[in-house]
């Protein structure tokens, strides 16, 4: 059985256990969640992902740095 994983998929899990591990997103962290957002069209997956970031940030749970 072979399982294909979009490359963006990988970064946006990696990107997302990142910002959980810090507490926050900073610079870089926000460049690369605009870059997937306006280079590709995102899967449900990813889109959950995304999500769940901006809703910690809104309920304070994620600081965001500059």
């Amino acid at each position: 059985m072979q399982f294909f994983v979009n490359i963006s998929q990988l970064n946006l899990v990696d990107l997302c256990f990142q910002v959980w591990k810090t507490g926050s997103i900073n610079q870089a962290h926000r460049q690369q969640l605009r870059s997937a957002l306006l280079a590709e069209s995102l899967s449900e997956y990813d889109q959950i992902i995304i999500n769940r970031m901006l809703y910690a940030v809104r309920r304070g749970w994620l600081k965001v740095v500059s």
